[in-house]
Order: C-alpha cells, then structure tokens, then sequence
C-alpha cells in the first residue's frame, strides 16, 4: 500500500497519529492509489509554523478525464444495489470515520490550521451527514399519482442521475465531503472528489476509509491536483451529470457557466457576508457570546461568520465594550495547541485582513482592539474589533473570511433590516430580539437562505444549508440534498 511512507515525510505528523495508513500520496481513482502520470507533485504545509508536511501527486486532465470513465462504469451497478445496500456501505465508512476521529482531526489540524478541539467537532459533524444519508438512502419511495385519466395508473419514481463531480474547499475539508457525498452516493450516483491543494490529506483519509469499508471501485474517487487541471474535463464530460461546488461566488459563476452546455444540475455553495442584528430588547450578555461563536470559529474563516454586526444604539456602546473585552481575551496560537483563533490558510488572507483593517480606520472607524498580525507567527491575525464602521468600508461590502468584526449602530428595525439585506450575498442572517412580533416580522423580510434566531449554531445532517441570490443555489443536508442527485421519472400505465 502507497503512504507517505513510501516518500520524503513530515515525520512529526506521522508521529501524531495512530494510523499511518490514513495519510496518502496519491489520488483514489477505480479503487486504487494513483500516482500522477507525469511524476508531478505539490506541497502541502502547515499554516501554522510553515513546515513542510509532505508532497502529494498533482494528476493530469487526462487522468481526470479517465476517471470520469471509471465513475461512469461504476454507476450503473452501484445504482443497481438495494437501497439498504448502499446505506450499509455508508455504514460502513461512519464507524471508520469515528473510529478514527482524533487522526482525522489531527490531519486536518496540521494541514488547515483551525483548533483541534474544532477539529475534533467538524469530524463528528462529517460522521453524522454520512449515517444520515444512509438512512435516508432507503426512504425516496415510489409515489402514486391520482390518476385523471381513465384507465391509468401512474407513478413517480426517483433515479440517480448519474456520475457528480464535487468540488469542496479547505476550511472544512472533510465535512464539506461528506455533506456532499453521502447524498450523491445514497441517491445511488458515483462520485468524483477534487479537494483543495491546501488540504488533500483529510480528503485522501476518507478515501482511504472508504477503500476500508469497502467501497466498491469506481464508486468514490479523490483526484488532487490544481482545479484548473482536474475540474475542465468533469464541466466538459456529459457522463457528468451533476456538479456540486463550495467556494467563492467568483469561482461559482465560473463552473455555472463552463456546465451550461452540457446541462449540468448544479448545487452551488457560495460566498457570505452575513449580518448580524442586535436589538436593544436583546439579553446582550447573550448576544455578545454569541457574537463571539459566529464571527471568530474557524478563525473567522467561515462563509456562515458573522461580518457584520448591527446593534441598536440604546445598547451600542455596551454591547461593543463587552465585545471588546471578550474578543481580546480569546487565545491565537497553533491548532495543535487549541487556541481560540488559529493561523489564517495563507499569505493573502493576512494581507485582506489587514487591507480590511486599514480601509475601515481611513474612513473613520475605530479600533476597540486587535488589528495586526499576531507576533506567534507570520500567518495569525490577532483577533479585531472595529466599531463605529462606515457603510462604504470594504469590510461592509466584502467578506472578511478573518477574524475581524465590524460593528456599527442601527436606530430602527426599518433601517436595521434595509442594511442587513443591501448585498449581493444571501447565506445566513443572525437576529437577536426577545420580541416575538419582530423575530416574526425579521425572519420574513432577511433576504437569507438562512436564520438563526437568538443563537449561532444551527447547522446539521438534518437541516436545508444554502443561501439565496448569489450565495448560491440548490441546499444541502436534509432531503433536500439528495434531490439534485436524483431524477424524477413519470411512468403512466395501463394494463390493457
């Protein structure tokens, strides 16, 4: 079997884990580890120290292209299994996640940066999308159709589409896998995995616990390598049917377009830059926790963060001093130790959240606290709060993915609601209020894919995940998440 072994290593990430099988090389293509036809790799390094974690091979067009062929082969027997047989595989690949838990979170601790303890929760969180599907594997049920003409029965049945291309990011790169997996693969598609070249070793373990399980070949494949040599032949192949992509809005635009003429469905994750609402009648003890959860996990590098902060202003400046004071309390240091904020994926998103920091106090906003690099290292950011920010910084107008707050002051629900919706982004929206008529009113006039209502955490296996306008289209998780998987065929019958 191919390892890290078999190359120059980072050996004190092998000495961090117990199973040295799960950290590979090489791509996971027709059930087998494949190296790159022409010998090329690409560097992986920890972000929190720049230390070199190892080389993994950079596959070709061409061996992308061929794998779609794979995955094609695979389909027509995967698809041809039991519902229960697919979802027993699915299983499968859940007890082996689990059992390998803390490897998993150290591998990604050491390849993305973020705290173990986060670490830790996103391979809990990654578990539970793949027994969710296998569970609902078994429930797209043939329905029956009132018949209006005489004579006729009718059905509707649901079918697997075929072979989806999954394109995912590395903030979360294992759960943003499996979200998007275990759907396709319980609706009865194969699939093909392009994980990000900041973060291929959490993608390639999960290949590896699939092989495990025993995942028939063909049927989960990881190609690594760049997204402009592996994701052209998926947009460009027919046989690829449905493509599912988490990322920037710009990079979304890009696949919707390069998938119109093959007519691809389309589930499209993209940017955030969601605001948060503070009213005065608002437990602000409360609203400033939670302010701290949604704006600083994952180091702020989450499209579902918190970019900006709204306050009434009777609560203002309580709300911003308790802010203050909680933010520069949090720790910044290594994941590896669990640090509150841990290093920022590279060298450009230090360099925004300092253009972000620098645009705002230009145009007159205030620093509470923060607002530099941190001196652990060159790629951590101390945690910022920014109060009193105009609506034309660039920090009100463009996603931060940092761990910096803007906060500015609203005086009525009109005006708070008129802000909170004048971008082009529509993933999730944050309410605080104790007023039911305005948690009402609020939630139906957030022009948001999604509401959390005096709380941060809302995400989940069960719950719908997208946004509206160009944060994306289509929803994961849920039922819904196998729906872009799936065809709906009609069959009208008579017995004659």
């Amino acid at each position: 079997m191919q390892t890290i072994e078999d190359a120059p290593l980072c050996k004190s990430l092998f000495a961090q884990i117990s199973n040295r099988h799960l950290i590979r090389r090489f791509g996971y293509v027709d059930g087998r580890w494949l190296d790159s036809d022409t010998r090329s790799e690409f560097a992986v390094t920890d972000p929190a120290d720049g230390s070199w974690l190892g080389d993994v091979a950079k596959l070709s067009a061409g061996q992308s292209a061929d794998a779609v062929a794979c995955a094609d082969r695979a389909f027509e027997p995967w698809a041809s299994l039991l519902p229960q047989e697919r979802a027993a595989y699915l299983m499968k690949w859940h007890d082996l996640i689990l059992e390998n838990r803390e490897d998993l979170a150290v591998i990604m601790t050491r390849e993305q940066g973020k705290p173990l303890s986060e670490s830790r929760g996103e391979i809990d969180y990654a578990a539970s999308f793949v027994s969710f599907y296998a569970e609902e594997a078994k429930r797209p049920n043939i329905e029956g159709v009132t018949s209006h003409l005489p004579d006729a029965e009718m059905e509707v049945w649901r079918e697997p589409v075929g072979v989806a291309a999954l394109v995912t990011p590395w903030n979360f790169p294992s759960a943003m896998i499996t979200r998007k997996a275990a759907a396709a693969l319980a609706a009865g598609c194969t699939v093909l995995v392009h994980p990000s070249a900041e973060t291929p070793f959490s993608a390639l373990a999960l290949a590896e616990l699939a092989d495990q399980a025993g995942m028939p070949a063909g049927v989960f494949n990881v190609l690594t390598g760049t997204a402009s040599e592996i994701v052209p032949p998926w947009t460009d192949d027919p046989r690829v049917r449905a493509l599912s992509f988490t990322g920037s809005t710009e990079v979304g635009r890009l696949l919707y377009r390069n998938s119109a003429d093959t007519i691809k469905r389309l589930v499209l994750e993209l940017g955030g830059h969601a605001p948060m609402l503070v009213f005065a009648d608002a437990d602000i003890d409360k609203a400033v926790e939670q302010a701290v959860s949604a704006k600083f996990a994952t180091s702020g590098q989450d499209c579902l963060a918190a970019n900006r902060i709204f306050v009434e202003r009777p609560v203002y400046d309580a709300f911003c001093d308790a802010f203050a004071e909680r933010t520069a309390a949090l720790t910044t240091g290594p994941g590896m130790i669990d640090s509150d904020i841990g290093p920022m994926i590279n060298e450009r998103a230090v360099e925004k959240q300092e253009a972000h920091v620098q645009d705002a106090l230009a145009l007159g906003a205030k620093l509470l606290t923060g607002g530099k690099r941190h001196a652990v290292g060159s790629l951590f950011f101390e945690p910022t709060v920014l109060a009193d920010v105009p609506a034309n910084a660039l920090i009100m107008r463009e996603e931060t993915f940092g761990p910096v707050a803007a906060v500015a002051a609203f005086d009525s629900e009109e005006e708070a609601l008129r802000i909170a919706n004048e971008t082009e982004y529509g993933l999730i929206a944050y309410l605080h209020t104790k007023d039911p008529r305005r948690i009402y009113r609020a939630s139906r006039r957030l022009a948001y894919g999604m509401v959390a209502v005096n709380r941060t955490k809302v995400t989940g296996a069960p719950i719908p995940f997208g946004g509206m306008k160009q944060s994306g289209i289509g929803r994961e998780g849920a039922r819904f998440g196998m729906e872009a998987f799936m065809d709906v065929k009609y069959v009208c019958r008579d017995w004659a």
